[in-house]
């Protein structure tokens, strides 16, 4: 029989519910999954108050996840299992100096985000070697991971794309209307990494690139770039991050695949 012991937010309609699995014949340890579920829409009445809130309904979701020794969105949560229907290679042929791009392809589908519209497609670079990472519906970052890549030399990116209506009633999202680069980091930080930024965020900027405002974010700890920006009915958060070694290695490569991701 498997014990469940669910996590209670009182301040939000975001839980966590860790499953405890008891061990089997062979296996030294339990294992423990943690589910997140998002419950209903915020009124546009109240869209400056809501997202300003939301900071610490996410905190919270953030510092509970931690608690269970896992991040929300991060590598330790992932569920590797076989490759999904839909799933869609969108690599281009590496070019003069080894670099390849990434364009979700129009035709892939929503695969764990069922129902949900379109999504906008997005871009970006890696040098050739990474590859992609199945993202299972069983992906304990939830269906709003997208996708994920990878090298065992350089480090790991993922791809989170969240429906903006769960946190402001907005049809055509623009980053500027989400909040500011504060607000924003200190929002869907803690989602990303697993616990609070607070004295974590060492630089952020903000740049335009066909007419599009993206915010762009370097962490540590943990090692990560962070790049934010909306489209659409969607928001779109760019992850990647590396162990130590090899950040010191590969920086201004995984700040050139941060820096390199678009919303086409």
């Amino acid at each position: 029989m498997m014990n469940s012991s669910v996590l209670f937010l009182p301040s939000s309609s975001l839980f966590l519910t860790k499953q405890l699995v008891p061990a089997t014949k062979g296996r030294a340890s339990a294992a423990a999954a943690v589910r997140c579920s998002n419950g209903p829409n915020l009124s546009e009445a109240h869209e400056e108050e809501d997202v300003a809130s939301l900071m610490g309904r996410r905190h919270a979701m953030a510092s509970a996840a931690a608690a269970c020794g896992v991040s929300v969105f991060g590598e330790s949560m992932a569920v590797k299992q076989g490759l999904l229907a839909g799933r869609i290679p969108g690599l281009s042929d590496p070019d003069e100096k080894g670099w390849r791009t990434y364009r979700r392809p129009d035709d892939k589908s929503g695969g764990h985000g069922v129902g949900w519209s379109p999504i906008i497609p997005y871009s970006f670079k890696v040098r050739d070697g990474w590859e992609e990472v199945p993202v299972s519906i069983a992906d304990l970052g939830g269906t709003e991971i997208d996708l994920r890549f990878a090298n065992s030399k350089q480090g790991r990116l993922f791809v989170v794309v969240a429906p903006v209506r769960r946190f402001a009633e907005l049809d055509d999202a623009t980053i500027e209307k989400i909040g500011t680069p504060e607000k924003v980091i200190d929002a869907f930080g803690p989602e990303v990494i697993g616990e609070n930024v607070e004295g974590k965020v060492l630089s952020m900027a903000t740049a335009e690139y066909s007419g599009r405002t993206y915010y762009q974010f370097e962490l540590e700890p943990p090692h990560i770039f962070i790049t934010a920006t909306a489209a659409g009915n969607r928001l779109y958060l760019f992850n990647v991050t590396a162990n130590g070694l090899q950040w010191k290695r590969n920086y201004n490569d995984l700040k050139q695949i941060a820096e390199s991701f678009r919303v086409v």
